[in-house]
């Protein structure tokens, strides 16, 4: 499991580094790894550029699972549940990219981002 807080876009790329490092280490394949760090690099940055936040993250493998857990409080307020975007919309893009990578969107008990990414096989 990979966890850290970033409140800032630079400290992200390296924390997220290490995480797909995480991930290959732990048999994931170059497309898995392309898909669970855009998808934490879509949350994390929405959290810093538009909530001002801190934002926590989990990353971690179970099974045929990447699972994304991102923790902040402007978080707790977007709809996870709203339509996509107008190709030419000036927010809502980060979300819609988010669930065309992954195979399950949810809040956690605490208003957290959960996001699981099916692995597949190498």
């Amino acid at each position: 499991m990979v966890t850290f807080k970033v409140n800032d876009l630079k400290n992200m790329n390296s924390q997220l580094k290490a995480f797909s490092e995480f991930l290959r280490l732990g048999g994931a394949c170059d497309d898995d790894i392309f898909a669970s760090r855009l998808v934490s690099c879509e949350l994390i940055t929405n959290v810093i550029r538009h909530g001002g936040d801190e934002a926590e993250f989990t990353g971690t493998i179970a099974g045929d699972k990447i699972i994304i857990t991102v923790a902040a409080d402007s978080l707790k307020d977007i709809n996870l549940n709203r339509p996509a975007p107008d190709v030419f919309a000036e927010n809502g893009r980060g979300l819609y990219i988010v669930k065309s990578f992954c195979c399950e969107l949810c809040r956690g008990e605490s208003g957290e981002v959960r996001v699981v990414i099916r692995r597949h096989a190498k």
